[in-house]
């Protein structure tokens, strides 16, 4: 499945028919949800309750008829992930399905829409009235066979409004054999050490703008409820966050793809993030280093190579001597690893990484492989 993503070019009409067929999505789903709340229903109980609300609301009537199915199964998706934790024992909340107060999106499926011959426009052809929008993007659509475009969606996000086109198609890469293999560390202090001793700086996007987010989000609460500055100050906070956030996936991809492209396997901690940012010292800035969305990156490069990326246990990583294997204790502020027994000095994270590769190397072939081992 590929992810085509442009910005729309419309007028403010347009743009205020996107927001009230995005309220209607809200509106949809909040509703089949408090039915199962109340009734306990089914999948297909909700898909049939749409036609039912379509009928009692002309808001609900004038939505695609498979958009107000899509806006169902938002629901139903929300509820079969709470079945599906308490089945699993999933420790902690088990993610009890709520109602939406911000939705930022509608979705289409294979009707309701239309696109021009020169994939440069879309026409939206139900009730919203939201009509002919221009596409702004580089990717050619017009060489992408309609069937192949599964699913159509309108975003709002703080810069503006986007299109997403779901196309059904595999994407592959010839990998060029290079012949390392890379065991890597992530950190706070060092974004990722690798075992051949090299290091990428940690960008700590978030830090960087934390000063201003943080400007902008006390003028954001001087203004008053309600008002038309409180609406754009709530837009600067919203704008400021979405350019850290598109800062640090765009790193995240950089990395992954220069780390695949490299080598014909990876190993990597299979760290426990969700416990790890219980530690209300460290926990902002793991979440700023984005680890979980970086290692997500590497094994969706790796897939499209077709070159193993192994996950390891991380425990005693730090603690073992990559070298003769003796285990040398240290605390979390010793950044140097010296081995009593062989009299190896080398740097935590290089001797951690070290130990990384060595132990997916034993599992070659077994389990923890993401991807099938080159010949």
């Amino acid at each position: 499945m590929l992810i085509y993503e442009y910005k729309i070019d419309g007028t403010k009409a347009q743009y205020a028919a996107i927001d009230e067929a995005i309220r209607s999505v809200q509106f949809i789903r909040n509703t089949c949800l408090r039915l199962w709340m109340d009734d306990h229903a089914t999948r297909n109980d909700l898909q049939m309750y749409c036609a039912l609300l379509a009928k009692e609301h002309p808001f609900v009537f004038s939505l695609n008829s498979q958009a107000r199915q899509a806006s169902a199964d938002r629901a139903w998706s929300a509820i079969v992930r709470f079945y599906d934790n308490c089945k699993q024992n999933k420790p902690g909340k088990k993610g009890y399905p709520r109602f939406q107060h911000d939705n930022r999106s509608v979705e289409y499926k294979g009707t309701g829409w239309k696109l021009d011959p020169d994939g440069k426009h879309i026409t939206f052809t139900d009730g919203c009235g939201i009509g002919r929008l221009r596409l702004i993007g580089s990717r050619d659509l017009a060489t992408r066979p309609i069937p192949a475009i599964t699913r159509v969606r309108l975003i709002r996000r703080a810069d503006g409004y986007y299109a997403q086109f779901c196309i059904q198609a595999q994407r592959r890469v010839e990998h060029v054999p290079t012949g390392k293999q890379v065991g890597i560390d992530v950190g706070l202090k060092a974004f990722f050490t690798d075992s051949e001793g090299n290091t990428v700086e940690n960008p700590r996007h978030y830090r960087k703008a934390e000063n201003r987010l943080k400007r902008l989000q006390r003028r954001l609460s001087r203004k008053q409820k309600k008002s038309k500055n409180r609406k754009k100050a709530r837009q600067a906070v919203a704008y400021a966050h979405l350019k850290v956030q598109r800062q640090r996936e765009d790193f995240a991809r950089k990395q992954a793809n220069v780390l695949v492209t490299s080598h014909d396997l990876i190993a990597f901690e299979e760290l426990q993030i969700r416990n790890m940012v219980r530690n209300r010292h460290l926990a902002k800035s793991i979440h700023d280093a984005g680890w979980e969305q970086f290692l997500l990156w590497v094994k969706y490069y790796a897939a499209i190579h077709t070159i193993p990326v192994i996950a390891v246990s991380p425990h005693y990583t730090s603690q073992e001597c990559s070298t003769c294997g003796t285990l040398v204790k240290k605390t979390l502020s010793v950044r140097t690893h010296v081995c009593a027994g062989c009299g190896v000095v080398l740097d935590r994270d290089h001797n951690a990484a070290l130990n990384i590769l060595q132990k997916a190397l034993s599992t070659v072939g077994h389990t923890g492989t993401d991807a099938p081992v080159s010949a």
